[in-house]
């Protein structure tokens, strides 16, 4: 399925997308340094980690797939309130990966220290008293809030229609209900889901729904399309595009997460499997591997002492579980899925197709 215009998206319509995204949180960032600054010069060190983590060039894929929702359903493409309200996802963004990072015992974040161990290596480097891993685990706590409610913050204040925020308000509210609960049960599988019984797919199934499919871009793009005054056939038409594009989004970043180049993903090899994440692929490759091999996968993935070639060994047992190829299947399967509506949605920009076709080439189409 292609789309209707045979001429290609223009890439500089995303980067100007990102660029105007950038600069609204670059100069939110300035207002809200100045109010810490304010308060005490010791939260210097959160405000160069916050202004650090926000602006280091990340994707925008939310806030991206927020505009062009809003574009196709006539939004103006001048006005930097739209970017505002954009960018306020981005913030969302934000708050949640400071979270998951600490949840996940992650090291690394693009390449560069997490939050949290970036608290720990100045408590270390100041010879402060204490524990610092709590340290660092209650300023990622502590800054992850005040991402969270400065997302708020910059949503309701976007300079957009008072009417047109209050009716997005609600899609906005729910896509923040849903990945916060869709991270509870994914952080629930580990500990209480047993992997080799017939519920472990709908669970995973769930929680790709709930932590990623619909928080990465059906909600986003409703969320536009609202901000915009869109009616209920276009809001539904965003949902039968976005929301299979999100669940294969989510699929092609559980690949990389096991199979990833870390000069890609900024994260190191198998990442995925020392944090001991129970996804989709996980679930199939325990239904395809012998019962040895399929033990030996549910005891050991995310063990607290997984040793190099402990991560080795389970890469090579997911990757000849067929798995892998399930799940390249599958994400066809939703390409198409999603490619379809969006040919089929009553877009009043027609522009807004062509890139929006973009944009989902580029979230799924990412290399090992």
């Amino acid at each position: 399925m292609t789309s209707s215009s045979n001429r290609p998206a223009n890439p500089i319509d995303v980067e100007d997308v990102r660029e105007r995204v950038n600069a609204a949180l670059a100069g939110f960032m300035d207002g809200q340094s100045a109010l810490l600054g304010k308060i005490s010069p010791q939260l210097t060190p959160a405000v160069e980690a916050l202004r650090d983590f926000l602006l280091d060039g990340g994707k925008r894929l939310r806030p991206a797939f927020c505009y062009w929702g809003w574009r196709g359903a006539g939004g103006p493409a001048a006005g930097e309130a739209i970017a505002h309200a954009a960018a306020a996802l981005e913030l969302l963004q934000a708050s949640a990966l400071v979270h998951d990072d600490l949840m996940d015992r992650s090291d690394t974040r693009r390449g560069l220290p997490s939050v949290h161990r970036r608290f720990e290596a100045l408590h270390r480097a100041s010879g402060w008293r204490g524990d610092r891993e709590q340290f660092g685990a209650s300023a990622a706590v502590l800054l992850g809030d005040l991402l969270l409610i400065w997302c708020d913050e910059l949503f309701l204040r976007s300079g957009l229609d008072p009417a047109a925020v209050l009716a997005a308000k609600p899609a906005f509210d729910l896509m923040r209900t849903e990945v916060m609960v869709g991270q509870y049960l994914d952080v629930l599988e580990p500990v209480a889901g047993d992997s080799t019984d017939e519920g472990a797919l709908d669970r995973a199934q769930t929680v790709l729904h709930y932590k990623s499919a619909k928080y990465t871009i059906e909600r986003p793009l409703q969320v536009g399309a609202l901000l915009a005054g869109a009616g209920p056939e276009l809001v539904e038409a965003y949902g039968a595009f976005g929301l299979p594009l999100g669940e294969a989004f989510q699929l092609r970043d559980d690949l990389l997460g096991v199979f990833g180049d870390p000069a890609v993903t900024g994260k190191p090899a198998g990442d995925d499997l020392r944090e001991g994440k129970r996804t989709l692929l996980v679930a199939h490759a325990m239904r395809g591997l012998p019962a040895a091999d399929a033990r030996y996968l549910d005891e050991r993935l995310g063990a607290p002492d997984l040793a190099p070639e402990e991560v080795a060994r389970l890469r090579e047992l997911v990757g000849r579980s067929g798995a892998p190829e399930r799940v390249e299947q599958r994400i066809e399967e939703l390409m198409r899925q999603s490619l379809a509506a969006l040919e089929a949605a009553p877009l009043a920009d027609g522009r807004a197709r062509e890139v929006l076709l973009a944009l989902a080439e580029a979230a799924t189409v990412r290399k090992y």
